[in-house]
């Protein structure tokens, strides 16, 4: 057995602050508890000084935590610094993640400081950070760009401070594998006090090299390992995730046994899961989690893998917590006992998980459709239900539309203990709902998106509809799924206008 990485997702803090990632606080909360059963290390919950919000956040998710260490990030001074344990040091294993710029470059342009000025500021935040938390990393921002013996400095310093982590980041993705590797192995050599330090890698993918520059940092000796779910981040993201880990797997024989502590049949719910809380999909040709991952169209790769899998497949569906759309003997007159059942042998955990809600929505699909397959039951679990306050609630929708005639909706919502009903007509029928319900609401929304995509296979599939409203100065996004796609879109607009109401 080789030697353990540490994982450190940074999802909720580096993948989140891209544009069109943003999660609000419930929807942190379900990706940081469902990256804690993934099996991570270390979840990086935030940027608590950078808004009241992220503090929130990142104190929730402290809370919530039993296992991960929960880290938030901070600039190297003391405010940044304070902030971030006024939010982590309710976790039962916080860290303080620090960060000061080492390139020539960041130095004179965005810092302003000499070299001996950044080792001095780092010395007195790592240090401030080590006499508030016993876990502090710190980061050498752009890393990559900067001159290596410095770094070593910057590192040693950090480390006498009392950092027990050192980050060496890729910060532009600037860097190749080969070039990386030599970096890494030249840190771990001219450090003089690394051995009291784990060395960690987190890269970018300006260049579409993150993968392979973290997986180059693993074989030069780096300890840790920061990614994301999906590879979201900043610009072009961060190196994936799943694909770092199945890598590692698949490889083994290339990584002397390497190993994480990562579920690796969690992958795919994962995955699927933060495109869910964020509405961004990942490509089809995605690696280990895209649709076409494990598609095979060629008449030859077809008959391979018939023949035996491993013509075409390194790594299972199975093993990936990939559902194969195995048909299940349950429909509307199965139990819950039965449904608990299916649930166990898809990697779930029923006695954590919020069966009457499940077993209704369960109940509720089996009456639309005949036959239930795997991938029903992962839509399912999976569904984002958070614990707010449902304002307004669909009862019916009537629809007319059609290519010779203006598209009219009757939408029936309830408001509290009323019933409120509105006609509206509109450019096609999903148009003519919101304009409907915006009646209803009152509320004037803008629609700054609205997409669709089918979950399931076959004419029943099950779809899903997310939207993104904004109104009064509040962005909020809202997800619905049906095996009617007006329905979902319906339940998608009214679900953010519940949490523009709900967080105003």
């Amino acid at each position: 057995m080789g030697k353990r990485i540490i994982v450190f997702d940074t999802t909720l803090r580096d993948g989140e602050q891209a544009p069109g990632f943003s999660m609000n606080i419930h929807e942190k909360l379900h990706m940081a508890r469902q990256l804690e059963r993934l099996g991570v290390d270390v979840v990086e919950a935030g940027f608590a000084a950078a808004s009241q919000e992220d503090f929130e956040s990142v104190k929730a998710i402290a809370m919530e935590l039993k296992t991960c260490i929960t880290a938030s990030l901070c600039r190297a001074s003391r405010g940044d610094i304070a902030a971030a344990w006024n939010a982590v040091q309710y976790a039962k294993r916080p860290r303080l993640h620090v960060f000061l710029a080492t390139s020539p470059i960041h130095m004179e342009y965005k810092l302003r400081m000499t070299p001996e000025e950044v080792l001095t500021r780092t010395r007195e935040a790592v240090a401030y950070a080590r006499s508030l938390c016993p876990d502090v990393e710190f980061s050498a921002e752009d890393a990559s760009r900067s001159e290596a013996d410095f770094v070593c400095r910057v590192f040693e310093t950090a480390i006498d401070a009392g950092a027990g982590t050192v980050n060496f980041p890729d910060t532009v993705g600037y860097a190749t594998p080969d070039e990386f590797a030599d970096m890494i192995r030249y840190v771990l050599t001219h450090t003089k006090n690394i051995d009291r330090a784990v060395l960690s890698v987190h890269c970018h993918d300006d260049l579409g090299m993150a993968v392979a520059n973290t997986l180059a940092a693993v074989g030069a000796g780096a300890g840790q390992i920061e990614t994301t779910i999906n590879g979201i981040g900043e610009r072009a993201g961060n190196a994936a995730l799943e694909e770092v880990t199945a890598a590692l797997k698949a490889r083994a024989d290339q990584y002397d046994g390497i190993t994480t502590g990562i579920d690796m049949t969690m992958l795919y719910k994962t995955s699927r899961l933060l495109t869910s809380l964020t509405g961004q999909k990942v490509q089809a040709n995605k690696a280990v989690v895209g649709e076409n991952a494990f598609a095979h169209e060629a008449g030859i790769h077809q008959h391979g893998i018939l023949a035996n899998k491993k013509t075409y497949e390194i790594l299972s569906p199975e093993e990936l917590g990939i559902p194969t759309g195995k048909k299940m003997v349950l429909g509307k007159h199965s139990g819950r006992h039965a449904l608990e059942e299916r649930l166990r042998e898809l990697g779930y955990d029923p006695d954590k998980m919020d069966m009457d809600r499940i077993f209704a929505d369960f109940k509720v699909l089996a009456d639309s459709k005949k036959e239930l397959t795997d991938r029903d039951i992962s839509v399912l679990v999976e569904k984002d239900h958070e614990q707010i306050s449902e304002h307004f609630a669909l009862i019916r929708f009537i629809i007319n539309s059609g290519n010779t005639i203006t598209a009219t909706a009757n939408i029936r919502l309830r408001d509290g203990d009323e019933e409120k009903e509105e006609v509206a007509t509109g450019d096609g029928p999903i148009d003519a709902a919101f304009k409907a319900i915006g009646k209803i609401t009152g509320m004037d929304c803008r629609l700054e998106s609205y997409e669709i995509e089918a979950l399931t296979e076959g004419n029943d599939a099950i779809g899903a509809a997310s939207v993104r409203l904004s109104h009064a100065g509040s962005i909020q996004r809202g997800r619905g799924s049906s095996t009617d796609i007006v329905q979902a879109s319906i339940l998608a607009y009214l679900d953010a206008v519940n949490k523009l109401i709900a967080f105003s």
